[in-house]
Formats: C-alpha cells, structure tokens, sequence
C-alpha cells in the first residue's frame, strides 16, 4: 500500500506543479512557474504526503487530524511565497502577529495554484467555480490574509468563474501584473 500512495503521490505532485507551471508561463512568471511547490519533494511534505493520501484532496487535512497539527504544512507555508500565511508579521500597533499584503506576483502564483489544485483533485468534474468555492469554504478560518490580498484573490477567482480561465488570465496579466509584479498593490485604506 506505501509503494502504491507512492507513486500515486508522487504523480499528484508532478501533475499539480506540471499544470502551474503552464498557468505561470502563461502570467510570464517563468521563474515561480519552475520553482513552485519544490519543498513537496522535501522528507517532511513528501513521506506525509504518501502516509496520509486520499487522491482527492491535501493529505495535510489527514495528517492534520491526527495529530493536531500539520508538520508537513508548517514546513511548506514557511517556505513558499504563494501562500498567504507566509506573509505574517508582528503588527507593529501591537496587535499581535498580522497579515501582511502580498506582493501581486505571489498573489497571481496563489490564483495559479489555486486552479491547478481544483483540476487536479476534481478531475472530469472540475468547473470554473470550484477554486472560489473552495476559497470560501475556507474564508473563516483565514484570519491571517490581508484584507487587500483577499480582495484582489476573490476578484481573479471571481473573474474565473464568471468570465472562464481566457479572460481570468488576461485580467491577471493586463490589470494586475501589467501594473507591477513586484509592488503590492495600494492600501484602499491609503486614500
């Protein structure tokens, strides 16, 4: 059974990073499309994943339940930009630790691996609107996600659900990285 939830990982994994990479090339973020996701091959991520996996969804969910905690996740999020919960910081109001705004480059990666998770765990029945439902069965438990980060992440996912992948990846491409990748976008709050 190991060396089966082996292999079946491993091409999980291959496949995921496989469909952002093409996601990523198509946003011009060629070097986070070859970089994304490569701590999954670490021990820590890779032999949980094999231990806990389901085929149909993150196997931290199982390692999460049985052991209170996630080291498999805790070791990938520290790690990899695209995830909202690598950007927290000690609020300097002193509200204890707070989301920081992402840089629009990362936020573009997150829509990336967003969509690529949905198609690869939802397979044939994948639609348009799978990565915003996930993201809002989700929305309560982010309390670390800086409110603008989440604005411009529920307008991509919105845009792909609504408007289909062609015309999400043009907005994301015209409006959101044509602007600048690496500047976060501006503070509402700001103005």
């Amino acid at each position: 059974m190991i060396s089966l939830h082996f292999w079946a990982h491993l091409r999980t994994i291959n496949r995921h990073r496989a469909l952002v990479r093409k996601y990523c090339f198509r946003l011009g973020l060629y070097w986070q499309g070859l970089t994304h996701d490569l701590s999954k091959y670490a021990p820590v991520e890779f032999f949980a994943g094999v231990k806990y996996f389901q085929g149909d969804h993150s196997p931290n969910d199982a390692q999460r339940k049985e052991h209170g905690y996630s080291a498999s996740w805790l070791h990938h999020k520290g790690r990899n930009r695209h995830h909202f919960e690598y950007w927290t910081d000690y609020s300097p109001t002193g509200e204890g630790i707070v989301g920081v705004e992402m840089p629009r480059k990362y936020v573009a990666e997150m829509f990336c691996d967003r969509l690529a998770a949905s198609k690869v765990y939802r397979g044939k029945d994948f639609n348009p609107g799978d990565p915003y439902q996930f993201y809002l069965r989700g929305k309560d438990r982010r309390l670390l996600i800086h409110p603008a980060t989440a604005a411009l992440l529920e307008t991509m996912l919105l845009k792909l659900r609504d408007e289909g992948e062609d015309a999400a990846f043009a907005y994301i491409r015209q409006e959101i990285l044509g602007k600048s990748q690496d500047a976060p976008p501006p503070d509402p709050r700001r103005f």
